[in-house]
């Protein structure tokens, strides 16, 4: 894969930060990729479901509704999750005081398209690509042996140590959610861990998103609309700046935050796995004109080198395996070389194709 960016990059956050009043045309979306913004839409009064695990863990009826939101929605909130809300406090804040350090400083940090770890602004190698209206910083989390701290901000103080709790405590929950996917599909409740590598073999990342305030927020997206390549995906969303929007049939559905609440939503692995019980569904990110808003993506993924397809146990006459075995690591560079596009890369997978 190529070890440099197409075109110089550009820091987003230091284009909004000069009062630009028009959005440079390199992140101007097609007029049918552009956000509706603000809509009357029939949608639009929807929300995800909300799930109290509290009420889900260690409870048959909490099953059904895993699996209802898992079908319906690929979609869901978590409150009483056991993630101590200080440290997402912390973590988030953190985040936010790196954003904020002097734009030298930042690129001390700056990241490279073959492994995608560090401070970035853009996601494909594609020259002359439509961008985003985004900055992130990306890490490697799991397995431990690719985990290099170095690679990681040194400021603001104590910011290791948050990624490193917070990323302890997402960890424990995403073994605990993959045990309830699993029973909730009528699966062993070791089955979907066994098929992604085992829990000392998977993978995660971290990825936190800046999206600056944008002066024409019509125009341009955040992050475009896609599904994500792994697992499953536990967001710490901004509480003040709402901005995630989920598919919901030809509209979009703007998730309002619920105090404390992580979001998780299915990647194509667990489509894949599921045999297209459970959906990955497509997602963006809307920008705001007057505020800047801070997300943190935490990604638990298949081991990257053995081939993942759809689970034995759930393959009948009549549901034959639906899509076509393949090895994380050639299907995440996909999204690596092509950036964000909707939910063409699970599609290319379909055995019909």
């Amino acid at each position: 894969m190529a070890a440099y960016w197409p075109e110089p990059i550009v820091s987003v956050q230091a284009l909004s930060q000069t009062g630009v009043t028009t959005v440079p045309s390199r992140y101007v979306k097609p007029s049918h990729q552009r956000p509706v913004l603000n809509s009357a839409q029939s949608d639009a009064e929807m929300e995800i479901p909300v799930l109290d695990m509290g009420d889900v863990w260690g409870k048959p009826e909490g099953l059904m509704l895993v699996r209802k939101a898992c079908e319906e929605w690929g979609f869901f909130q978590m409150v009483n999750h056991g993630v101590n809300h200080a440290l997402m406090e912390k973590v988030r804040g953190a985040w936010r005081e790196f954003f904020e350090l002097p734009i030298d400083e930042k690129r001390k940090f700056a990241n490279s398209p073959d492994t995608y770890e560090g401070y970035g602004s853009r996601l494909g190698v594609v020259k002359d690509a439509k961008l985003d209206w985004s900055d992130y910083f990306y890490l490697n989390y799991l397995p431990s042996s690719i985990r290099n701290p170095s690679k990681w901000p040194s400021h603001p103080t104590k910011i290791r140590e948050f990624i490193e709790e917070y990323g302890e405590e997402v960890k424990k929950l995403c073994e605990r959610l993959v045990e309830t996917l699993s029973e909730s599909l009528g699966l062993e409740p070791n089955c979907l861990m066994k098929a992604l590598g085992g829990e000392d073999k998977v993978g995660a990342s971290l990825r936190t998103n800046f999206y600056p305030k944008c002066p024409q927020p019509h125009l341009t997206l955040g992050l475009s609309s896609h599904s994500d390549p792994g697992g499953i995906t536990i967001l710490l969303p901004d509480e003040k700046v709402s901005g995630l929007q989920v598919r919901r049939g030809d509209g979009w559905v703007t998730v309002k935050s619920v105090p404390n609440a992580l979001v998780v939503n299915m990647g194509d692995q667990i489509q894949i796995l599921s045999n297209g019980i459970y959906k990955s569904v497509e997602h963006q990110v809307i920008v705001n004109p007057g505020m800047d808003r801070v997300s943190l993506a935490f990604f638990y993924n298949p081991r990257s080198d053995i081939p993942i397809g759809p689970v034995e146990e759930l393959l009948t006459e009549s549901r034959p395996a639906l899509y076509k075995p393949i090895r994380f690591d050639e299907y995440r560079l996909l999204i690596r070389q092509n950036g964000p596009s909707g939910k063409n890369q699970v599609d290319s997978l379909l055995s019909s194709k």
